[in-house]
């Protein structure tokens, strides 16, 4: 019923929305229209109403050119691999040299892969990346079954494949345990496409280390409790209507109500800024809300079984977890790299759930470990902004080329 509601809010205000913006352009395009106090905040009021929504729409990652060696090199993007729920996007760079491959694998959390366009662009510089680009389950049909934990799984491992041996992962956030969980089942198979080295960034490997307001929130309501109170149906009439899932519109709320003041600010912060016509400082806050306001909505599988498994059981940290009914031993990953990165001030990831790993992976030898404590840093500053691009990325790359033969 809240998806419906939800969905006939929107449909209702969007008539305010796009008067909003037409007002909005016909103002800029009056030559000195802006030239007042009373002016610039008409304008400045007209474009906050006409940003008062979420989308369910990818949205681009713009990256056109990145520098590769003092060089400006155009990238395109390509589908590598489409699968019902997720595509392999390949960056491609017209480039002669070879660089190393790496898949990074993006959280299916309520938002698309773009949150990691900042990762993508920096990593893009010294290597061949593609992404898992996540579809929205309310675009995906029906007839198209179902997408768990284990399917999860099971395209990562289609995905490397698909690169073939030699390739290497990077894991955001939830996914870790996925990945994990991946490169265990293809060591122990001996694949070939096993990845040669695995980074996890601020990923929950064992919830039991510091438990965050996230944690929590999993281990104080019943697995019942999700069900009756997240999952939703996809209303018609779109694609994927009839299907159970867990909306990213209810994700983003939850998010932001950990913290309420700092989206109310920053809202203040866009106004101020707009009045005052500091471009500069509109476009830092525009660029983060319109990534953070584009949603995605998880299969109710997916998100339940992730609830359960990884939140409140913990199997992969107890040794429980199995994928297609074998245990997953992390012992067999003897030969690929590990890498586990962590922020200092993570409030959703805490300090010491992605060092975890460590204790799984026991038969790897020392000099394949590595682990990176950022200092000062929260979530999102792990793969995003200053501190990853000019301190946790030459770790990164680092281990990566460390494994390049």
């Amino acid at each position: 019923m809240w998806y419906h509601i939800y969905e006939a809010q929107m449909r209702a205000s969007e008539p305010l929305r796009v008067a909003a913006l037409a007002s909005l352009k016909l103002q800029e395009s009056l030559n000195g229209a802006a030239d007042n106090p009373a002016a610039r905040q008409l304008l400045a009021s007209l474009e906050m109403t006409s940003r008062a929504t979420l989308t369910h729409t990818r949205p681009p990652f713009g990256i056109e050119t990145v520098k590769v060696e003092n060089e400006e090199v155009a990238v395109t993007e390509e589908v590598a691999l489409s699968l019902p729920f997720g595509d392999l996007l390949h960056f491609r760079k017209d480039i002669d040299a070879p660089q190393p491959r790496v898949l990074v694998v993006a959280p299916l959390s309520g938002h698309f892969a773009t949150l990691l366009s900042d990762t993508v662009r920096t990593m893009l510089q010294d290597h061949d990346v593609y992404i898992t680009d996540w579809k929205n389950a309310r675009d995906v049909p029906l007839g198209q079954g179902r997408f768990g934990f284990e399917d999860y799984v099971d395209y990562l491992i289609e995905m490397l494949e698909h690169l073939g041996p030699g390739a290497h992962v990077v894991a955001v956030c939830q996914p870790c345990v996925q990945a994990v969980v991946a490169t265990a089942v293809m060591s122990e198979d001996n694949n070939p496409a096993t990845p040669a080295s695995l980074t996890l960034m601020a990923g929950p490997i064992d919830c039991r280390v510091n438990p965050t307001t996230v944690n929590d929130l999993a281990t104080e309501n019943s697995l019942d409790w999700f069900k009756q109170n997240m999952i939703q149906t996809v209303p018609f009439p779109l694609p994927g209507w009839g299907r159970r899932v867990y909306p990213g519109f209810v994700q983003v709320t939850a998010f932001m109500s950990m913290n309420p003041q700092r989206h109310i600010d920053a809202h203040k912060n866009l106004y101020r800024h707009l009045v005052d016509g500091d471009e500069a400082g509109a476009d830092r806050i525009r660029m983060f809300y319109d990534e953070y306001f584009a949603v995605l909505d998880l299969t109710a599988e997916f998100y339940l079984e992730t609830i359960e498994w990884v939140f409140q059981d913990m199997r992969l940290a107890k040794g429980e977890l199995t994928h297609r009914g074998r245990l997953v031993d992390p012992s067999k990953i003897r030969r690929t790299a590990l890498l586990t990165v962590e922020g200092e001030r993570d409030d959703i990831c805490s300090v010491g759930q992605t060092a975890a790993a460590h204790d799984l992976i026991t038969d790897l030898r020392p000099h394949l470990r590595h682990h990176y404590l950022q200092p000062s840093v929260g979530h999102y500053g792990v793969f995003s902004g200053r501190r990853w691009q000019n301190f946790i990325y030459p770790q990164v790359k680092q281990v990566i080329l460390s494994m390049e033969a």
